[in-house]
């Protein structure tokens, strides 16, 4: 089901999805109001869901449906500032992916191909009231307790401790929080790449940074590493890990999409499998298809220290199972404890 007010965007996306073979739009709204009305008899397994509608807006409607009837939600926003921030909010309230609304004339491209990707996806997602609920809550940063001694403070020129890499798509934005918020403020270098549209993942890395001990912030081209920070690659550029001297440093290139992703998680895997051994631990976590698990098991066999997200925590089971079955995983590890395996392995790694 698409609720959109632009007539447009409803036609657009009904022709594109009635394409393909394994998914069809059963029926349309032009705003929320007339959406709750047709949900009972139309019955959609999935809503593709504008932010900015006349009469209700998408999250307070989004908050309702959460409540009384949950279902898997792809956010199509505005690649704004204020329309970022809301489908941030709209991933807290229990939406299970993004995508951003182009510019000007309204054109599929790539964007109908991510579309579709993500609606297959979404057709694995399981809600249920009490995650949704649980995923509503407030989000408050905790308090920051004294750090465990992990790396030395001072251990920002000519780093050549342990480097952490993680890749995460589909349920990536809260699990990412999940993992980020339990981190000390000493923690090694952190490059995540997580699959999210241009803007978007800048305010994914500013809500980040106000939540979690350590900085983050969206990568430049460029950008050091050091202990304390996270960088984010940005939305629509591949990130890779490279040094310049004794100074580790991020590349932020354009390239072509990598499993129809940009960024992509195996761009910046396979980018580290150079620089691998004892000093490497990557992780892998929920997301749809299959990017990364080339990359995890070449740095598994590279001497890096690799883990998956446990199949009952992800919201999609899809890269995490790919790279298991690629034998690309050292363990799978519980959401809830994969930030106490990062800090066990880069103590571990740290004294190699």
């Amino acid at each position: 089901m698409i609720v959109d007010d632009s007539a447009v965007v409803r036609q657009t996306l009904t022709a594109l999805i009635n394409k393909q073979s394994d998914m069809k739009v059963v029926e349309t709204a032009i705003d929320p109001i007339i959406a709750q009305q047709k949900l009972p008899v139309a019955k959609p397994h999935i809503l593709i869901l504008d932010m900015e509608m006349p009469r209700m807006d998408g999250i307070t409607f989004l908050g309702i449906l959460m409540e009384k009837t949950p279902m898997p939600v792809i956010v199509f926003s505005s690649v704004s500032q204020p329309g970022s921030v809301k489908a941030l909010e709209a991933l807290r309230l229990g939406a299970v992916d993004v995508l951003g609304k182009p510019h000007g004339s309204y054109s599929v491209g790539e964007m109908g191909i991510q579309l579709v990707e993500k609606i297959r996806g979404a057709a694995h997602v399981k809600i249920n009231r009490r995650a949704t609920s649980a995923m509503a809550q407030p989000l408050v940063r905790p308090s920051v307790t004294k750090p465990i001694n992990l790396v030395p403070p001072t251990a920002s020129v000519g780093w050549d401790g342990p480097i952490v890499l993680i890749g995460a798509s589909t349920g990536g934005t809260e699990a990412l929080k999940e993992v980020l918020m339990r981190l000390p403020e000493n923690f090694p270098p952190l490059l995540i790449v997580q699959h999210i549209p241009p803007v978007f993942s800048k305010a994914f890395a500013d809500r980040l940074n106000d939540l979690c001990a350590i900085d983050v912030k969206e990568a430049c081209d460029g950008d050091g590493l050091r202990p304390g920070l996270a960088l984010v690659a940005p939305g629509n550029y591949h990130m890779m890990l490279a040094r310049n001297g004794r100074q580790w440093r991020v590349r932020v290139a354009d390239g072509p999409p990598v499993w129809h992703q940009r960024p992509a998680v195996d761009v910046l895997f396979k980018s580290a499998v150079e620089h691998a051994g004892p000093r490497i631990v990557a992780a892998i976590l929920t997301g749809m298809g299959k990017d990364g698990a080339e990359g995890l098991l070449k740095l598994r066999k590279a001497g890096a220290k690799t883990f998956g997200q446990t199949e009952e925590t992800c919201v999609v089971y899809g890269m995490p199972r790919a790279a298991f079955e690629l034998g690309a995983c050292e363990k799978m590890v519980p959401l809830q404890r994969m930030a106490e395996q990062l800090c066990q392995s880069v103590h571990l790694a740290s004294h190699v």
